[in-house]
């Protein structure tokens, strides 16, 4: 099996370039289909997963899970069952699939065949949440050991925040009339400062993670701040992670 257990150097930081630029070009649905594998494949992750269910309930994946796995996710009803799911309906912060209820008989044989069809037992879950009532929930998933997940979690989880809001907010342009007219676009400098803030980062150990100045970072929080129409960082936090 492909994956952490195979190759372990996974780094997202390097080719986020890249994935920006592809995003940009991005066209079309299948165009994030493709972003997808683009990560997967060099971030040695064994898969990823972008699942969005739009204003009018529509629902649509782009991802790398096994085709014969995502249909037979939906013959059998999995959704309503799914812990990850069910989790995330009620959460804003990432959430690993090691902390969820696996207890009951109807999930443990979810896990069971999740993992006969090339799943692994390791999740990272973002959900994300639209201006209008959508959903959206990335998901990387691996078969690496707990240690080795946990090192990779713990040193790319603002990569992995941005890499998803930033998912969320093209998958919103292919969207009619969801967004405010006079709304405008975070860029990923701007991203990327709300997830170290939305982490818990104070903004000195934020500017110093992104090697920037405490002053070029309160510029950025007060621009975030005016494109947003909120009156305070801690606002403007809120109001980003759910794309209100």
């Amino acid at each position: 099996m492909r994956g952490l257990r195979r190759r372990w150097s996974m780094s997202i930081p390097g080719m986020l370039d890249t994935f920006f630029e592809r995003m940009d070009a991005a066209a079309t649905r299948d165009d994030l289909r493709s972003l997808n594998f683009y990560l997967r494949d060099h971030s040695r992750i064994a898969h990823i997963v972008y699942h969005w269910v739009n204003s009018d309930e529509e629902q649509y994946d782009a991802g790398t899970y096994p085709q014969a796995w995502a249909e037979h996710y939906v013959r059998q009803g999995y959704l309503r069952i799914d812990p990850v799911i069910q989790g995330c309906f009620q959460l804003f912060h990432p959430v690993e699939w090691k902390r969820l209820d696996w207890s009951s008989k109807a999930v443990r044989k979810l896990m069971t065949e999740a993992m006969s069809h090339g799943l692994g037992a390791q999740e990272f879950s973002i959900p994300l949440r639209g201006p209008a009532g959508q959903f959206a929930l990335f998901r990387a998933n691996d078969s690496c050991s707990d240690e080795q997940w946990e090192a990779f979690t713990r040193s790319n989880n603002r990569d992995l925040m941005l890499i998803a809001h930033c998912l969320i907010e093209k998958a919103l342009d292919f969207e009619q009339g969801v967004r405010d007219g006079g709304a405008k676009s975070l860029s990923p400098r701007e991203a990327e400062v709300l997830t170290f803030l939305a982490l818990g980062y104070s903004r000195a150990q934020a500017a110093d993670t992104l090697s920037i100045f405490e002053h070029t970072l309160r510029v950025c929080v007060e621009s975030v701040r005016l494109k947003l129409g909120v009156i305070n960082t801690t606002h403007a936090v809120a109001r980003a992670l759910a794309w209100v």
